[in-house]
């Protein structure tokens, strides 16, 4: 990544904050709550013999409030009590909550999470993300061990855009990009794998920004289909892009940095028998189990983030 990026980065900051309080509004929009930290229910079951409680936030995507429902199933089974508080918002709201005790452990993005604390961080490779980050988390956050499954942001098109345009790569999407409507979060107009990202990575700066707000759902994946948007920031492990033969475009200047799941928490209330529950799922988590999870949830089966976190626990071994 280039120093330019990063002067840029650094110019946002402070704005970035405030898009972020601006999405959760959007967000109560769209069905969430106006206090999302106060109001949303806990769910999940109790273990007894816990020395103490903890509360498992997500963000507002599917496969964060699997995760969330994962963890939470992982420590329950080891003895800690804990519960979910699911759709907190994005980045902005939930680390926030994380950091003030509203909720004790969030899942996050390893890459991500590093350009959010630090916005000028040159990392890209799994190994240097990993090892850069403890060190740069807000006082009192850490995280565990991360585990080998990804799911990095992707530029997606039909077959038939790849086609008519002869798209293989992000570079090829640079010589047509003045003609393309992409769709993406609204905070993907800030964020450094975004707009600024592409712009200075690969001099693609696109017709126009269509917002949406469901994480590359269904709401995206419609938009996409229908031509309403050429291109698509959606989640390599979003099982539509194998459902409906999409096409990921490649990304030789990595604009879009290793991303590993893992767990980001609060240290106050942390115990060594916690920091094992949430390690063992680490452990075992792949890419491919994300996909499976998140197609239980948001395909045909219509499982609830809960019900498909215990299926895979006890699949893994990790509850009995």
């Amino acid at each position: 990544m280039k120093e330019t990026r990063h002067q840029a980065l650094g110019r946002r900051a402070f704005g970035g904050l405030a898009a972020g309080v601006g999405l959760a509004v959007v967000l109560t929009a769209c069905g969430g709550s106006p206090d999302p930290l106060g109001s949303a229910p806990a769910t999940g079951g109790t273990a007894s013999g816990g020395a103490t409680s903890l509360v498992i936030g997500s963000a507002d995507f599917p496969e964060s409030q699997i995760m969330a429902e994962v963890y939470a199933g992982a420590l329950n089974a080891a003895g800690v009590t804990a519960t979910t508080k699911p759709n907190i918002g994005s980045r902005e709201v939930y680390l926030k909550a994380v950091q003030d005790g509203s909720v004790d452990v969030v899942p996050d993005y390893s890459g991500n999470l590093l350009l959010f604390v630090d916005k000028t961080a040159t990392e890209e490779s799994a190994g240097d993300i990993l090892k850069a980050l403890p060190g740069k988390l807000p006082e009192g956050l850490a995280v565990l061990d991360a585990s080998e499954a990804e799911n990095k942001d992707a530029m997606v098109v039909t077959k038939a855009t790849a086609e008519k345009y002869n798209l293989k790569s992000i570079e090829d999407l640079a010589k047509v990009c003045s003609e393309i409507i992409v769709g993406a979060p609204a905070t993907f107009a800030e964020r450094a794998y975004g707009l600024p990202g592409l712009k200075e990575n690969y001099d693609c700066e696109f017709k126009s920004l269509e917002p949406f707000s469901d994480g590359g759902g269904a709401i995206t994946l419609k938009a996409l289909l229908s031509d309403q948007v050429q291109v698509a920031d959606i989640y390599t492990t979003t099982p539509s892009i194998a459902d409906n033969d999409l096409v990921v475009l490649e990304d030789p200047k990595n604009n879009f940095i290793a991303q590993q799941v893992l767990p980001l928490y609060n240290k106050a209330k942390m115990t060594d028998t916690a920091k094992e529950a949430l390690n063992a799922v680490s452990k075992v988590l792949t890419t491919e189990d994300l996909i499976s999870l998140n197609r239980a949830v948001s395909g045909s089966q219509k499982q609830n983030p809960k019900d498909a976190a215990a299926a895979w626990l006890k699949d893994k071994g990790l509850v009995k």
